[in-house]
């Protein structure tokens, strides 16, 4: 995978502005502001029910706010003048479904169980870019192929292999892969280390670090486009190797955003018994 890194000029790639979010009686979301700049590696963390999840789907715009709104950049539209090159940013609430396709194109999710389909792995692998960027099956089968090998796995020996023949770490990888395949500029992570080993562990660690710093072959249409990559995770080895920006949801709102070194020094009445906590919930999500 070729390796690029971030330019210096700042430009959002996702802004949520007071974003609320009820269920019933339960207020998961209070009022979350949070921007995610083009490039940056960010994970989310907080304890369970937390809205973890619920924000990620907001992003994805699998939700809609009960109250404020979620912009995320248009990779579709012309981008704006040098040097940053920014893409348009559009309120998932005010677009139509047509619109939105437009986004997904440049989105990928790699879900916490997995989620791959029955079947083969390049069935897996085929679906997204069939049916969102209206691919051919002649022209997906070299895009599996490279993506399977960018995770590190050998075609020749998974892309006709039945998903339940995949051992966990994997089926994680060919997740990735699934997400790669589409070529994304946005790439959303929840809780992808949960239930492997630790070494296994580490080698996800190090493939979602790989991913993030490859260049999207869409970049070669588009200056100025890097990979955007948000984890949810309570996985603190990922956060301790990778050392991405940190934002921790407590309370329904953002109670800390900052660096790894700010995160595990923090005296906070929040964020301490969450960290003496996050090994067990690791184990347990």
């Amino acid at each position: 995978m070729p390796v690029v890194v971030a330019p210096p000029e700042v430009v959002p790639e996702v802004v949520i502005e007071g974003l609320q979010k009820s269920f019933g009686d339960k207020s998961v979301l209070r009022g979350i502001d949070l921007t995610v700049q083009r490039g940056e590696l960010v994970a989310i963390v907080g304890g369970s029910g937390s809205g973890k999840t619920v924000l990620l789907k907001h992003i994805t715009a699998h939700f809609q706010p009960d109250a404020g709104r979620v912009l995320v950049a248009d990779h579709e539209a012309a981008p704006g003048p040098a040097p940053e090159f920014a893409a348009p940013l559009l309120d998932l609430a005010t677009i139509d479904e047509a619109h939105m396709d437009r986004l997904r194109m440049h989105w990928a999710v790699v879900f916490q169980r997995n989620a791959l389909l029955t079947g083969t792995v390049l069935r897996n692998l085929s679906v997204e870019p069939r049916e969102v960027k209206g691919l051919s099956d002649e022209e997906i089968r070299p895009l599996a192929i490279e993506a399977l090998r960018d995770v590190g796995l050998d075609p020749e020996l998974v892309l006709e292999r039945d998903r339940d023949a995949l051992s966990g770490g994997m089926a994680k990888r060919v997740a990735v892969a699934r997400a790669l395949v589409m070529d994304p500029v946005l790439l959303l992570y929840d809780e992808p280390t949960s239930g492997l080993d630790p070494e296994m562990c580490r080698q996800i660690h190090d493939l979602i670090r790989e991913t993030h710093r490859a260049q999207p072959r869409f970049a070669e249409q588009r200056r100025g486009v890097v990979r955007t990559s948000i984890v949810v995770t309570h996985d603190t080895e990922l956060l301790r190797r990778l050392k991405p920006r940190i934002v921790m949801l407590g309370d329904g709102e953002v109670c800390f955003d900052g660096t790894y070194d700010e995160f595990i020094t923090r005296t906070d009445r929040r964020i301490e018994p969450y960290l003496q906590q996050m090994g067990v919930l690791h184990e347990r999500s």
